[in-house]
């Protein structure tokens, strides 16, 4: 008998969900337009398909932004304003460039307007959020890594849940997940 060929797999799509808290707020750098100056206190990277939550202090930028670079699709929320901006000032490569699908973007240019996470979150999910970043500044000052990383990793968890959400609300999802 012939030989039955082999099959290969397609390979795997590598998604990584993606949040940063920083040191300082807005109005400690001048304003929104200096987020390069905020400076980041914790970032959280999660790859689909793991079970893990990668946590990154400041000192570990670099190595984050290589991974971010390793993967086929960055998904965020208000990740190509805000995040990608805070890491400016981390690297000359621009990040704008990564294949990115930031879910407030896509929101506000369907609706016209902006929604945050925690809204979205308890409308479609039925979560609440657990804090904000004014608070996620304080716990960084108060050496709380603890609940920094936590609240961190939350908003990644359900970043990565609206976005699976929204998929298997498509009407072509049956043939994405084939």
């Amino acid at each position: 008998p012939a030989p039955i060929p082999s099959v290969q797999r397609p390979p795997q799509v590598r998604i990584g969900f993606f949040d940063l808290e920083t040191q300082r707020l807005a109005g400690e750098v001048g304003g929104w337009q200096n987020r390069h100056l905020m400076r980041v206190s914790l970032a959280v990277l999660h790859e689909a398909g793991s079970e893990t939550f990668e946590v990154f202090r400041e000192e570990d930028v670099p190595r984050l932004i290589r991974k971010l670079h390793e993967l086929d699709l960055v998904v965020g929320f208000n990740v190509e304003q805000f995040d990608y901006g805070v890491l400016k000032a981390y690297t000359a490569q621009d990040l704008t460039s990564l294949p990115t699908f930031d879910m407030l973007k896509a929101i506000n240019e369907t609706l016209g307007f902006r929604l945050s996470l925690g809204h979205l979150a308890e409308k479609t999910l039925g979560k609440s959020k657990t804090s904000d970043g004014i608070q996620a500044v304080q716990w960084f000052r108060e050496g709380r890594w603890d609940l920094l990383a936590e609240y961190c990793k939350m908003d990644v968890q359900i970043t990565r849940d609206l976005f699976f959400h929204a998929l298997g609300a498509m009407p072509c999802s049956s043939a994405m997940r084939s």
